[in-house]
């Protein structure tokens, strides 16, 4: 173990990531419930064909889901699955895909990606536009995909009109789109709408669909919502070793999540408790929020000896530089995030 990681197991990891919390008591339930008796692998168990119909109702009727391991392979099948071996996807540079995968996309996938700087995290469809300039240039990877992330690294989100207008430019040139959902619970939260409205309704082809950051245990699904434009899923899930054979343990967790209101309930919370950091945080003489709020992750902008204060407790990222010459901070809530976690960390930055 280094040095580093040995300092980071005495910290406290609460606002590190929503990867740090627990698993829903819901779901740990649901678990419960499918365990006691045997049923068929590799999806053919009732509650995995249960989660194929939820799933046609919330993402549409021809709408199927593949559940995976983690993201990154939801993503790895999912980007497969919409492009040929000669294209590319665009993506913006903070993407997660493109910083934080280990470049799985690239060595797994064989993905080209293409990413555009951004000063928000967002796409837009100008970006499109200014790529697909090469399509039809045999020396140029073929611009034949948009993948966006929502909510994005930097915390905001695509309004259902914003993914509408990418996913009109894209369809336009004969590009699929894809969404990495990892944490589209809480969009979806923060904007007051459904799943629906911000991935079918809105034109998207495939979803990541994200589960572990919103309470699962180790839950994630690609949802094919075009099979027109994305096919052989099923095949790529096998062969990107996606495929699990206890399925319907994976499949609880998704059905519990997406077939009741638990999504909604547990990424409300966690969107709340970082809106509650973020202000009480600001409150704070010499801090200040780098950005809004909108989700569950706040970037506060602190003095040094403020960020080396916190951090002497906490395990937090420096997610950037102010043009101030101070750190800006990413503090992550998540659906276990308590007042009392929050007070203790607004009081250790206060007390410095």
């Amino acid at each position: 173990m280094t040095a580093i990681a040995a300092q980071a197991r005495m910290l406290d990891a609460s606002f590190a990531s929503d990867n740090v919390a627990g698993v829903s008591p819901e779901i740990l339930q649901a678990l419960s419930r499918v365990n006691p008796d045997s049923a068929l692998p590799y999806g053919a168990d009732p509650v995995s064909l249960e989660l194929r119909q939820v799933t046609k109702e919330t993402f549409g009727p021809e709408a199927e889901i593949f559940p995976v391991f983690n993201g990154t392979g939801a993503n790895v099948v999912a980007l497969q699955a919409l492009l040929p071996r000669w294209g590319a996807a665009i993506c913006t540079a903070q993407a997660h895909v493109n910083n934080d995968e280990g470049a799985a996309p690239e060595r797994v996938g064989s993905l080209k990606l293409l990413p555009r700087p951004t000063p928000s995290g967002k796409l837009s469809a100008a970006d499109v536009e200014a790529e697909v300039k090469s399509l039809g240039f045999v020396h140029a990877a073929q611009p034949l995909a948009v993948t966006i992330t929502q909510s994005t690294e930097l915390g905001t989100v695509y309004t259902a009109a914003e993914i509408a207008q990418i996913s009109a430019a894209a369809h336009s040139h004969g590009l699929g789109v894809h969404l990495d959902g990892a944490r589209l619970s809480n969009a979806a939260a923060a904007l007051g709408c459904s799943l629906g409205e911000i991935t079918t309704e809105a034109g998207v082809d495939v979803v990541s669909l994200g589960g572990t950051k919103n309470g699962a245990m180790a839950a994630e699904a690609v949802v094919v919502i075009n099979p027109d434009r994305v096919g052989g899923t099923d095949y790529i899930q096998k062969f990107s070793m996606q495929l699990a054979s206890k399925q319907r343990y994976i499949s609880a967790q998704l059905l519990e999540l997406f077939g009741t209101d638990l999504w909604r309930r547990n990424a409300t919370h966690a969107n709340a408790q970082a809106a509650k950091l973020g202000a009480a945080l600001a409150g704070i003489e010499g801090v200040t929020l780098s950005r809004p709020t909108q989700v569950n992750a706040a970037f506060p902008e602190v003095p040094v000896k403020v960020a080396a204060a916190i951090r002497e407790q906490y395990l937090v990222h420096v997610w950037d530089t102010a043009a101030s010459g101070n750190p800006v901070l990413r503090m992550m809530c998540s659906w276990h995030t308590s007042d009392a976690e929050i007070e203790a960390l607004v009081e250790c930055a206060r007390r410095a």
